[in-house]
Parts: structure tokens; sequence; C-alpha cells
């Protein structure tokens, strides 16, 4: 397949798989910051900061998630072979997940029902691990989707929990664990009223940042020696350098940002260091949307498991109507949110 696809091979395939990297990419943006929230929620030193943190992403969080939803339905429609390796080799860290992003939302919603101190720390340790797990179960997903798994002939995943688990797929889940954190600690830095909080937030913004950038060395020295499949598509489509060279710019604008004391271009930064690698990983990943790892002839591509040209017509017909007014309604949500947060003095 040439890779070439821009001008010559563009197709219903191609165009939902580059749909289904915009629909990743809109939730890593949008629920990636409240994970990140999630994950740092520990680090506030009291009950009234705690309230400040979860009123930050309060009017939000279950709004973001629906870019999830959203993803899982188009792959299920476009891709419904694939749908259905992923979610059976994927079963029980899918489970665990559906699981951590419930937990989350119940921990964010019982958490203020009562004024017992115990109930809230049970219920804040709660809103943090859920949001650590399902963090790193991204990362771990995206980690085995690189270096592949075991398929036979039927596309059935021929392997168990412990094959899904290895030093890279790990580190790529620390590696979004990180991210997602320094994503979180950026928007918090936006929204947290000033103060001391406020204050705390740039010395976090400072070793999150320095926690996801020797994660990313390292997952990238990584991925060049042991992954050596991931190279041959950015040797065939020069132009794919300017995705890397984004990506570097976005990694090094952002303590550049927050050294000039400006929250909001290194929170853009971050965003756009999220498309950039999203894209990085189609890039990899193409023409696959699972990778054999014992054979290779026996991957799922976007076309042998793709839907027929009919439903894949009636399917774009309908997303160029809907993600409009998608985009125009979070528009105006984030619009009206874009204030940073009041402080509650009896608020529980």
């Amino acid at each position: 397949m040439d890779l070439n696809f821009g001008l010559q091979q563009l197709d219903l395939p191609l165009i939902w798989y580059i749909l289904l990297g915009i629909l990743m990419s809109g939730y890593a943006i949008l629920d990636g910051f409240d994970l990140g929230v999630g994950i740092l929620h520990p680090l506030a030193q009291t009950d009234q900061e705690r309230r400040i943190f979860i009123n930050t992403i309060g009017p939000i969080w279950d709004g973001n998630e629906v870019w999830l939803v959203t993803f899982g339905g188009a792959l299920f429609a476009a891709f419904p072979e694939a749908y259905a390796t992923a979610f059976s080799a994927f079963y029980i860290p899918f489970m665990l997940l559906l699981f951590a992003l419930i937990f989350r939302a119940v921990s964010i919603e019982f958490r203020s029902k009562m004024e017992s101190a115990l109930w809230r720390t049970c219920w804040d340790y709660g809103f943090f691990l859920s949001s650590l797990l399902a963090s790193i179960l991204f990362g771990v997903a995206v980690g085995n989707m690189m270096i592949g798994i075991p398929l036979d002939a039927r596309g059935i995943f021929t392997g168990d929990i412990l094959t899904l688990l290895s030093p890279y797929t790990i580190l790529l889940g620390l590696l979004t664990a990180s991210l997602f954190t320094m994503h979180g600690t950026l928007f918090l830095h936006l929204k947290v009223p000033y103060g001391g909080l406020h204050q705390r937030t740039s010395e976090w913004m400072w070793h999150a940042w320095g926690m996801f950038l020797v994660l990313f060395l390292l997952a990238t020295i990584y991925t060049f020696a042991f992954v050596p499949r991931a190279i041959p598509n950015f040797e065939r489509a020069p132009w794919a350098s300017l995705i890397i060279f984004m990506t570097v710019l976005s990694v090094a604008n952002i303590p550049r940002s927050i050294y000039m004391k400006l929250p909001g271009q290194a929170f853009l930064s971050s965003s756009i260091l999220i498309i950039s690698l999203v894209c990085l990983f189609g890039m990899a990943l193409w023409p696959n949307l699972i990778t054999a790892s014992n054979q290779s002839g026996l991957s799922l591509t976007i076309y042998n498991a793709s839907s027929s040209l009919g439903t894949l017509n009636r399917m774009l017909i309908i997303a160029c109507i809907g993600m409009p007014l998608v985009l125009i309604y979070l528009f105006i949500i984030y619009w009206t949110f874009r204030k940073r947060v009041e402080i509650e003095e009896h608020s529980y």
C-alpha cells in the first residue's frame, strides 16, 4: 500500500481512519485534563482545595467522555471486525477501564453527600485511583497496538492477560498517565483561584513536565530499538517529519510558556502535543488497526476489517451533519465556564 494517500488514495476506509484519530485526539485532550485533575487530587491540602479541584471539571467532565463513547461506536460501525477482536482481546482491561470510569464518576458525585471526613476521604482516593488506573490502561492499550498481539487466521486473540503486559506496554501506560497529569496541571493553573493553591500549581507544572519528558524520551528510544515496524511508514512519507517537528516543538514550548508566565499558551501546546502523538501513533500503525505480532499477514487493516462502502458512506453523511453541531455545543459550554472557579466557603 502506497503511503502517499493524501492525494491518491483518499477513500472511505481512510477517511474513517482519520475520523477515528480525530475522535481519539478529542477525547485525549478533553478528558485527559479531567483524568489529570483526578491524579493530582491527593496534592490538595484542605477539603476546600479538593472541592475546588472537582469544581474545575464539574460542569464538563461527563460531556468530555462522550468522545470515548463516540469513538467506540464509530469503530464498531466502520470496522466491526477490528472492534470484535479488540474487545475480545482486551476484555479484562476494558472491564477494568469501565469500572474505573464508573467509579470515578461515582466518586465525584458521592463525595459531597455527607459531611463525614472519612466518607469524603474514601471517595477522594477513589477519584484518584480510578483516574490513575484509567490513564494507565489507555496507555497499555496503545502499547499493545504498537507491538501487536497474537491472532489466529480468524482474527481471534490467542494470548492471555499476561500477553498484554510487557515492559513496553507498561512504559506507555506510565507515559500516558504522566501526559494527562501534565495536561491536568496546566488546566488547573488556568482554573483555580489566585492564591496559595494557584502558586503551588506553578511548581507542579514544572515537575509534571519533567516527569513526562523523561518517560517520553524512554518510550521514544524503546520504540526505535524494539518496535522496528513503526519506522518504515515515516521513511516512505517524508511529510511525516512535520508531525515529528510539531511534537518536539510542542514539548519544548511548554516549559518556555510556563517560564514566560503564559499558561494558556502552555495548555494549547499540551493540546497540540496530544494531537501530534495521536498522529504519530496513527502513522506508525498504518494501515493496521490491530497488528498481529505472530504473523503480519493476519493483521486487521482498515481495508480487510471495514464495513461495506455503502455503510461507510451513510455514516460519513451523518458525521458531517453531527460533528459541527457537537463542536458548536462544546464551544458554547467551554465559553460559558471559561472563568476561574470561585471559592465556596460552605460547600461539601
